[in-house]
This record gives C-alpha cells, structure tokens and sequence, in this order.
C-alpha cells in the first residue's frame, strides 16, 4: 500500500501539519497584547479582499483569536481555507499564518486570555459560549 507523503498512516497530513512553526515577535506580540482590536484581512475564493475588526489576546509567546460568530463567520471560513491572512495594527500590516487550536489546552488559555483582557466588555460572554470554542486559532509568524 502506498502511503502520502509525511504519513505513517496513508492519511494526508493537514497542509499546516508539515508547517515550521514560528511565534511572533516579542516587539509584535507586545503589540498585540496592548491592542483593543484589529482587522484581520481575509480573500474569498473569488479573490475579494475582507476586513474584520476582531480580538486578540497574548499568552506567553502565542497569540490567539476567536471567533464570536462560531464557524459562520465569513472571516473565520476564509482563514481556514486560506490560512496566511494579515492583521491591521494601527497603520501597520503583519502578515501572519493561522493555525486551528481547538486542543483542550489552547482553548483554556485563549479564554482565560479573553476574560483578563476583555473582562470589563459585556461582548466577553459571547467570546466564551461553547460554540465559539473549537474556533480558536493560534496566530503564527508568516513562513
């Protein structure tokens, strides 16, 4: 039997599987951490550039978002299909790659990140409902 490549098991590895991994700046990931909100640029398939004002949170060297609209969210379907997005920081554009985080561990860290820095915003509560959960993503450096 013919096996993929990368794959002991014959099952193709998700395309950010086989990925390097690399964190943020510490100059970016200060940033983000003192940032209330940023865009997050996304394309269509159709090639269509989006802006989304979402949040960010820092926790040690990763950095996470989440989607407030669950899985419907056009933001959210886009960067999953097309994972190197950018983010719009003041006037500056970080370009940056996106990995699903929906272990246990990512989850917990991304919500308690969430609650210290949003506590005071009555929107925290829907950044916290079981069916925004499995859409936690960890923001990585572009490749």
């Amino acid at each position: 039997m013919r096996r993929a490549a990368g794959s002991a098991t014959g099952r193709p590895n998700p395309s950010w599987a086989t990925l390097r991994v690399v964190n943020l700046s510490e100059a970016d990931l200060a940033e983000l951490a003192q940032t209330e909100e940023v865009a997050i640029e996304t394309q269509s398939a159709a090639g269509d550039i989006h802006h989304t004002t979402i949040w960010i949170v820092v926790d040690g060297q990763d950095a996470f978002i989440r989607s407030v609209r669950g899985k419907v969210a056009r933001w959210y379907r886009e960067a999953l299909a097309r994972p190197d997005v950018a983010l719009l920081v003041e006037r500056r554009r970080i370009p940056v790659h996106l990995v699903p985080a929906p272990d246990a561990d990512a989850v917990a860290r991304c919500s308690a990140a969430l609650a210290a820095k949003y506590g005071a915003d009555p929107a925290l509560g829907s950044m916290l409902r079981p069916a925004t959960l499995p859409t936690t993503l960890r923001v990585m450096a572009s490749a």
